[in-house]
């Protein structure tokens, strides 16, 4: 079992950044690649961003390239996001997850954090 903490979410101005934490307990989180999605009301859930278990390789949704960087600390099992350049379409519940099998499957969820762009 992995449990993961979200945490960084707020409310910030269009133009600010945010950045968001993700701490695993219960296994390493190096052995693992980890995603970010996010959520609104209505809405099917969106990937974000993706870390490999070594950190050398991530992707992104078009929408946040060049706007937002995924990180890990392996030592401190913890996955970062950067988001700079925020915009009001970026409000959602953010998630992190594990993947647990290729190519795409999250066995591991956090509860969310909520991110709100006001324009």
């Amino acid at each position: 079992q992995v449990q993961l903490i979200e945490s960084g979410g707020g409310l910030v101005q269009a133009g600010g950044s945010l950045r968001l934490s993700c701490a695993a307990s219960g296994r390493t989180l190096s052995n693992y690649a980890v995603g970010w999605f996010r959520q609104t009301p209505g809405k099917e859930r969106e990937f974000v961003a993706r870390i490999s278990m070594t950190g050398v390789t991530s992707r992104y949704t078009d929408s946040v390239k060049g706007r937002f960087t995924i990180s890990r600390d392996n030592d401190k099992n913890t996955v970062y996001l950067q988001m700079n350049s925020l915009k009001p379409e970026d409000t959602a519940v953010y998630y992190c997850a594990v993947r647990t099998r290729l190519p795409d499957e999250y066995g591991y969820w956090g509860q969310g954090t909520q991110v709100t762009v006001s324009s």
